[in-house]
């Protein structure tokens, strides 16, 4: 893995927009594999801001998301497919057809997996895959002991995670049990990942993918086997490293070119 530490959150955004927007400019009607959640949402705004700004066009892309709850109907506003409405299809001006989201109210779960992993397959597979990472170091929502060849399929979410997500909701007992999501095996055909972490709070998490050993306990972990992961922190998420292997970006390089245009940290 690569790991670029800048000082803020807002530094995390703006850096990994940087190699989204980089991504996109060379391949507009690329494949973005697109994280939910609090972490991302700082790149998705950021990369709105630019095409507003109409330094880069957003509308031939085909976004993926990783999971949906089931129990909630798309339109419920705090199902993901909402949460991609409002965060990325309407400010990024995509149609909504072009942003795909697991069919997590289908009667037939089962059906609905395997189709969700024919149509990234039909698309061409994910070439950029946006991540996040729980606190208990799941990615999409592969919890802890998910097979790391997890396909897409139906997944409980533990009791922490629903904890982690009650703030999105009334409270813990609203949030669902349940959800579709892509499997670390999907995750992992991405052609690029990008993952971000914010806070102290994901520090413990960050350190066990990055240093532990591959193991099923850390989700995450799994990214030590990919071949271009870059993870995006700033300093309270990387507070839990110890190699000193980490880098940071070299002021005023200005490239927006991810760990090329960086330096070791000290």
């Amino acid at each position: 893995m690569d790991v670029v530490v800048v000082p803020t959150a807002v530094d995390v955004a703006t850096y990994a927009a940087d190699l989204v927007a980089a991504r996109i400019a060379a391949e507009p009607g690329m494949v973005l594999g697109v994280a939910t959640g609090s972490s991302p949402v700082g790149i998705y705004r950021e990369l709105a801001r630019r095409r507003t700004e109409g330094t880069l066009e957003l509308s031939h892309l085909t976004c993926f998301a990783l999971d949906e709850y089931v129990g909630l109907a798309p339109g419920h506003p705090r199902s993901y497919a909402a949460y991609l409405d409002r965060e990325i299809a309407r400010p990024w001006g995509l149609a909504s057809s072009r942003v795909r989201v697991p069919e997590a109210s289908r009667p037939d779960l089962e059906a609905a997996a395997a189709e969700y992993e024919q149509e990234i397959a039909a698309a061409g597979g994910i070439d950029l895959q946006i991540l996040g990472i729980g606190t208990n170091g799941h990615i999409g929502f592969n919890e802890p002991i998910s097979s790391l060849s997890s396909r897409t399929r139906v997944a409980a979410l533990t009791a922490q995670t629903r904890t982690d997500n009650a703030r999105f909701f009334d409270g813990p007992d609203d949030v669902p049990t349940r959800c579709l999501t892509q499997g670390l095996g999907t995750i992992l055909e991405a052609r690029q990942v990008v993952l971000v972490a914010q806070g102290e709070r994901k520090a413990a998490a960050v350190a066990a993918a990055v240093e532990g050993p591959v193991a099923a306990r850390c989700p995450a972990s799994v990214l030590q086997f990919h071949p271009r992961t870059v993870l995006v922190l700033d300093e309270a998420a990387a507070s839990g490293l110890t190699s000193g292997t980490w880098l940071r970006p070299v002021p005023g390089r200005g490239d927006g070119g991810g760990p090329r245009g960086s330096a070791p940290a000290s």
